[in-house]
């Protein structure tokens, strides 16, 4: 489960990313869940798009997606969501906390 910060430092660096997904009439299948999977382990943060054709909310599909892989709703925003999950060897390490 992600903290606050950790998703508020999430949602800056997937502010520039471009959808790595596209979510559409046939809604989240296995095939979508394989792929999600497979570019989590990839990139440990991707961008999602939630087609105007699919009957799912946005949300549903989020935590779909999310439970079945093992990943984190970074962030909801429009019809593009934010997914995390941390890899074998991470890249995105989080900032420190500074001790008051």
């Amino acid at each position: 489960m992600l903290t606050g910060k950790q998703k508020r430092f999430l949602r800056g660096l997937g502010h520039g990313l471009k959808p790595v997904l596209m979510v559409g009439k046939n809604e989240v299948n296995e095939s979508l869940v394989s792929e999600t999977d497979g570019a989590l382990s990839a990139h440990e943060l991707i961008k999602v798009k939630v087609h105007e054709s699919c009957d799912m909310d946005r949300h549903e599909v989020a935590d779909s997606l999310s439970r079945r892989c093992g990943a984190d709703v970074a962030q909801v925003l429009g019809r593009t969501f934010l997914l995390y999950r941390k890899g074998e060897k991470p890249v995105i390490e989080f900032p420190k906390d500074k001790l008051k």
